[in-house]
């Protein structure tokens, strides 16, 4: 009897492209892929753009809990051992194509793909520490260096290995919710930020390397006292 391998499961190439349980989507700037309350029926594989994970109180208070990058799983709440309701929302910041697998295949391949299933075990592992970091961060840091910080992760320092990068068009009310702070103050922060050359502005934000210092050694003037002046950066 002639027994035939198995084909080599490629992960990558199946977080790429349609098939079975799975299509793509396009989404453009601030077009939802789930709403908060909706059935949590699937996950969504982030290809390319920006987006981000928002909650509604139960006051209509919104707020912006995490910033998506291109690598990043979506509504991942889906494979919960019970289906229920999204927890959150996602939406898109910049244009956005992703992976749209209904929890079913999503199921499946992680049962029967051990290549998967560590890939997403390591981005499970990623996202919970990041949520442990965003903690402290919000518990020890000043408001102006967890602005900084923010910045940074969303330039992706570390990752693309250049001395700058630009970040997706992003308002101050957005920033304001992830800092936990005011738009008065996320404007006085950058502004000061570009004053000492960390950022640069003109219709999108750039950040420069050095903005890591703020994070890593505090090297910043002592007068965040100073009181908040307001203007315009991306995004208002």
């Amino acid at each position: 009897m002639v027994e035939f391998d198995k084909p080599t499961f490629d992960a990558a190439a199946f977080l790429m492209s349609a098939g079975l349980g799975r299509r793509i989507v396009q989404l453009e700037p601030k077009e939802t892929f789930f709403s908060q309350g909706d059935p949590a029926d699937s996950v969504f594989y982030l290809q390319t753009g920006r987006a981000k994970i928002t909650v509604v109180s139960k006051a209509g208070k919104e707020a912006t809990i995490a910033i998506l990058a291109p690598g990043d799983f979506v509504g991942e709440g889906a494979l919960a051992a019970v289906p229920g309701l999204r927890l959150s929302s996602a939406s898109a910041i910049t244009a956005c194509t992703a992976l749209k697998i209904m929890r079913k295949e999503m199921i499946r391949v992680m049962h029967e793909e051990h290549d998967f299933s560590d890939l997403f075990l390591k981005f499970l592992l990623d996202r919970s520490m990041r949520i442990q970091a965003d903690l402290v961060d919000q518990l020890f840091n000043s408001s102006e260096k967890r602005l900084a910080r923010i910045l940074l992760l969303m330039a992706e320092f570390g990752a693309q290995g250049g001395p700058e990068a630009t970040i997706p068009k992003v308002s101050q009310e957005t920033l304001a919710e992830m800092v936990g702070t005011t738009r008065s103050r996320v404007s006085f922060f950058m502004n000061r930020f570009r004053k000492l050359g960390f950022v640069e502005y003109d219709g999108r934000i750039r950040v420069h390397k050095s903005l890591l210092n703020v994070v890593l050694h505090d090297q910043l003037p002592d007068d965040n006292a100073e009181k908040p002046a307001i203007s315009g950066i991306p995004g208002e």
